[in-house]
Parts: C-alpha cells; structure tokens; sequence
C-alpha cells in the first residue's frame, strides 16, 4: 500500500504514470535500453522531447508566438536568467510575497536598477498587496511574481495587469492545477518536482518579441535563445525528468486536461479549508481570497501538539506535513497527483487528533 506524500517537491506522481515508468524502465519503446541510458541525439528521445512540448502547448493552449523549452538548474536557476535574457534598461519591478518571489528579487538585483514595487512581508505574507498599473515604472523591462506561495499558502487571486510591460511569473509549485491565460505572461517558468514530474527539469515558456535582448555577460547555458534554435537539445537535457513529464502531460490530457484538474484541486482544497475553518483545534492565517489551491498550511494550539501531530500522521502513511522553518507547524501539499482519497485521510486524521488532544 502506498503512503499519502503531502511534500511540497518532490511530489507524489500518478501512480498510472509510475506504473508506465516501471513498465518501460529497462526496455523503451522496443529500443532494449532505459530512457536514462539513451542518446539524447537519437530518434527515439528527440520523440520524447517533441511529444513532451507538444503535449504541454495542447494543455495549456500555448499560442504559436511562444516558444517552450525544457532546461536544467530549477525555477532558482531563472531567478538569474530573466535578468539576464530581459533586462535592456536594466531596470524590473518586483512583488515579493514570500521567500521565492524575494530570493528571485536578491538575485535580480545584482543585474540593474530592481525596485520591490510591492510587499506582504508586513503580515508574514499571509496576503497578496492589490496592485496596479500605476504602481510598475513605464520604463521597466518587466514585472515579476511568484503565483502561488509554497511555503505561505498564499495565490494570486487573478493575474496582475501590467499594461504594456512584460509579466514574468514563476508558476513552479501551481503549474497544471488551474487554467492560466498565458497571453498575459510574457514568460512563464515552473521547476516541475511539484505537479509536472520528478526534479530536474524546469519549464520556460517565452514569448517571441522578448527574445534578444540578453545581457553580454549572460551565460550560454541560461540564453533562452540557445535553449530554443536547439529544442532543448544544445547539451545533454535532463532527459530522464522529462520523458517522466511527458507521460505525465499525456496522463492529464487522457483525464480531462487542466480543466477537469482545477475542478479536483478546488473540491480538495474546499474540503481542507472548511474543516479547518470549523475547527476550535487548528487555524489557517491566510487571507481567504488569496488562499493557494496546493498548499495548505495550518497549527494546533502550541508547537508540542504540532511536532505530535506530525509524528502520529507519518505513522498512518500521511507523510512530510511538517511545515516550514519559516513557518512552522504543519503543510499539507496536495498537488494534482494528490487523491481526494487522501484529503480524506488527512481530515479523518485530523478529527481523531483534535478529539485525544482537546
């Protein structure tokens, strides 16, 4: 029997889709070698990686103006790469609402003049600020957030409107689990450990018109450009990540795509959220509108009980609900390989725990 994992990355996957892995581990496709042992010149894995690109534009209807691409070093690698592919006037606005949105904001500033346009540090980021147009600097090669907030439990409630300045998002923990308009990003960029497949492998979606403008000093390996005249192929990818993401892409459209997933992942998210709620025993501090749909997370009255609760819930297959350092208490991460099934443990759990502990 396997155990819920409420991680927040790596995630737990579709089992359909490990169970295919398992399939084809030592022999893919009739090639009589693993997908970890083979060229990533050859026939057989350039499929893979069409087939994987393919698969994502069709779920998240990508129009042709943007190119996608597949590369190494996680979403904290693009904290570096955006200032160095986008900044022609050396000049970005930030929204820092949680750790990763600041870390990308640190990174950013060794590039020019990066400004924090806006902050919810004041509440511990329990909240998302309002943001307006008048608030981003007309001159501004871009603006960037992080939809959902891993570790704070916090998500845009609708994307920003930026008038005429490129939107740069990080999506990594939120990527696949609710429709997005991308037409109102220019980039869009997600580490795939949490919804997409195992890490390794990390998403970027550019638009066209924001190619060439790359800083002199930028690496070769973080040039989107290189990334994209090569499909992802300019030196060896992380093949192995994505050919797991692949078979993931597939297993989402055969089960009704993003929107079918969004409808799962609300109905998951509800049933946490109001049994928290009505509980006496445990409390969720985030702002109601902005609450994230993958991470929850929550406390009982006082540290002991939490570091209880979390050894009791590992001991019933409910695994890695300790929360962050940041944060404390507990997390439970129910990213879209997450059954109803097991919110459904997790809140039984949460009952019998509340009652020995009132």
């Amino acid at each position: 029997m396997r155990n819920y994992n409420f991680s927040a990355g790596p995630s737990m996957l579709p089992l359909e889709v490990l169970e295919k892995v398992q399939s084809e581990l030592l022999d893919y496709a009739g090639t009589g070698m693993s997908v970890m042992e083979m060229s990533h010149r050859s026939k057989p894995y350039e499929a893979i990686n069409a087939e994987a690109e393919a698969n994502l534009r069709e779920l998240m209807r990508i129009p042709e103006n943007y190119d996608v691409i597949f590369v190494q070093g996680g979403a904290s690698t693009q904290f570096e790469a955006v200032p160095l592919n986008l900044c022609v006037n050396k000049k970005a606005d930030y929204v820092v609402t949680g750790n990763f949105s600041g870390k990308a904001y640190k990174e950013s500033k060794k590039y020019g003049d990066m400004v924090e346009v806006a902050s919810s540090a004041d509440k511990n980021f329990t909240y998302i600020p309002r943001l307006e147009k008048s608030m981003f600097r007309s001159d501004a090669d871009y603006v960037h957030i992080c939809y959902n907030n891993t570790i704070f439990g916090t998500r845009y409630a609708e994307t920003p409107d930026t008038g005429d300045i490129p939107l740069v998002a990080d999506w990594s923990s939120c990527i696949l689990s609710q429709e997005v308009d991308v037409t109102k990003y220019g980039v869009i960029y997600a580490g795939a450990q949490k919804n997409v497949g195992p890490a390794g492998v990390t998403i970027v979606i550019v638009r066209h018109d924001l190619l060439g403008r790359e800083n002199p000093l930028c690496p070769t390996m973080l040039k989107w450009a290189t990334q994209i005249k090569e499909h992802s192929l300019y030196n060896t990818p992380p093949a192995f990540s994505t050919y797991v993401a692949m078979l993931v892409f597939r297993h989402l459209l055969k089960n009704g795509g993003i929107a079918a997933m969004q409808t799962v992942n609300e109905h998951k998210a509800q049933m946490l959220y109001d049994f928290i709620d009505n509980s006496s025993f445990y409390t969720n501090s985030v702002v109601k509108e902005f609450r994230s749909l993958m991470n929850v997370p929550f406390v009982t009255p006082n540290a002991e009980l939490d570091a209880q609760f979390v050894s009791e819930a590992a001991k019933e297959g409910l695994l890695s609900l300790k929360g962050h350092r940041l944060v404390g208490g507990m997390r439970a991460s129910i990213y879209n390989a997450m059954p109803v099934d097991g919110v459904v443990k997790l809140i039984d759990f949460m009952k019998r725990f509340e009652k020995a502990n009132q």
